[in-house]
């Protein structure tokens, strides 16, 4: 049956001599694969439609879906959204392969529309916001991604709870026997995240190389402790070296 939905480019393999093999985080059927005809031939109009199978893409596409298929087919796609600087901008192109490189060890082949417009509305502001705003993207997209997936951190920092610990999601009174929780400044500037209401909130949170480091290390290992195929993530320290 043919079905139209957005879909966001989380990855490209080739597939035969012309054809690609297109992963996408779709709004109607969460994960899917879709076989793409002709986008590799040497043709000026298979250059042309090569140009849509970028990571981080934001796609309108018109699919054939079976329920019982693995791999589906791709009929047509267009931009639902164009970049203006995700792609040519050091730092939002580091921000955006982390984020992808994240979904792909992390989405399921369910819809989950809420969580599909966060992705949407990151890699958006991802493209229009200012620098402190996109430095402080991955640790938000982090705390947002395991709050709409169902086990986001609880609590708020506060005189009677001014620990998090990591391992059990939320602020406590007193540090942990274990190593994985935030005190101080650093646990202040993660329930910081937690309250911003509005992705330009995060211009007025201000972090230095370390306390960033620190603070995305703890909640990407927080992250993956739900995942029991979630692997080193290989963007991470070009993402950090681009944010010092």
């Amino acid at each position: 049956m043919l079905h139209n939905t957005k879909g966001i480019v989380l990855r490209v393999t080739k597939y035969g001599d012309t054809s690609i093999i297109l992963t996408a985080y779709t709004e109607l059927f969460g994960v899917q694969q879709y076989i793409v005809k002709g986008v590799r031939v040497t043709s000026k109009k298979g250059a042309n439609k090569g140009v849509f199978y970028q990571p981080a893409a934001i796609l309108q596409m018109e699919v054939y879906h079976s329920p019982m298929k693995q791999l589906q087919m791709v009929k047509e796609v267009s931009w639902d959204f164009v970049y203006q600087n995700v792609y040519s901008d050091v730092l939002r192109n580091a921000v955006a392969t982390y984020i992808v490189e994240v979904l792909q060890q992390t989405m399921q082949p369910e819809p989950h529309p809420e969580l599909f417009y966060l992705i949407e509305d990151t890699f958006k502001q991802l493209d229009k916001g200012g620098p402190q705003l996109v430095g402080n993207l991955p640790i938000y997209f982090l705390i947002h991604l395991s709050q709409t997936m169902g086990f986001g951190l609880q609590g708020k920092y506060s005189v009677s709870t001014p620990v998090l610990d990591v391992r059990e999601g939320q602020f406590v009174e007193k540090v942990p026997a274990h190593p994985y929780f935030l005190e101080g400044l650093e646990a202040q500037t993660a329930s910081s995240f937690l309250q911003v209401q509005f992705y330009n909130d995060l211009d007025t949170i201000v972090l230095n190389g370390t306390q960033r480091k620190k603070i995305l290390e703890l909640f990407q290992l927080s992250l993956s402790w739900h995942y029991k195929k979630f692997s080193e993530i290989k963007s991470l320290p070009i993402l950090q070296e681009v944010l010092k």
